[in-house]
């Protein structure tokens, strides 16, 4: 499976933060967010298209009916990072998802028991949402990774991704289907 990706660059009032997009996803464009800087993309063979985010799984970030550009092509120039926005087609779905990269390739994880549920531990760190609260598996959830934990070791492999949405109680992302 290919992926693209994106970075931009945005403000709200007097706050600036960076958000990498990845897949096929994004340049904010809604509301008081506005681009300042847009990498370069001479050699790349992007295509640009402007999608409604639809549902809730990336509230305190990207919130419902909020308006996104999608920068297909992007990865073809580009490599995939942590904490990246993507944009990712599942198959259950009509419409594509927007999530997050939570993990790459070669980076260690580990699911451990905590007081209600699973958490999951990157490199050693509980895995945190962008609200730095702690992302709780139930069960099922739990039973979905941990047969990656065990295949592969505690390890992502190459080419495989973890995505998450950014409640920290799981979504459609891979507490529900495992890694990309």
């Amino acid at each position: 499976m290919k992926l693209d990706l994106s970075k931009v660059e945005f403000s709200k009032k007097d706050l600036v933060r960076e958000i990498k997009i990845l897949a096929v996803i994004v340049i904010l464009i809604a509301g008081s967010f506005s681009v300042f800087k847009l990498f370069s993309f001479e050699n790349c063979p992007i295509r640009e298209e402007i999608y409604k985010v639809r549902g809730n799984s990336l509230a305190g970030l990207l919130e419902n009916d909020s308006s996104v550009k999608i920068l297909f092509g992007f990865y073809e120039c580009n490599e995939i990072k942590k904490e990246d926005i993507i944009i990712y087609n599942y198959s259950g779905n009509q419409n594509p998802i927007i999530k997050i990269i939570k993990a790459v390739p070669r980076d260690n994880f580990q699911l451990e028991k905590y007081s209600s549920g699973w958490r999951i531990l990157i490199n050693g760190k509980p895995l945190q949402n962008f609200k730095n609260e702690v992302y709780i598996l139930n069960e099922n959830a739990y039973r979905v990774l941990f047969l990656y934990e065990k295949d592969y070791i505690g390890v992502i492999p190459d080419d495989a991704y973890l995505i998450f949405g950014n409640l920290a109680g799981g979504s459609l992302d891979s507490s529900a289907f495992g890694l990309i």
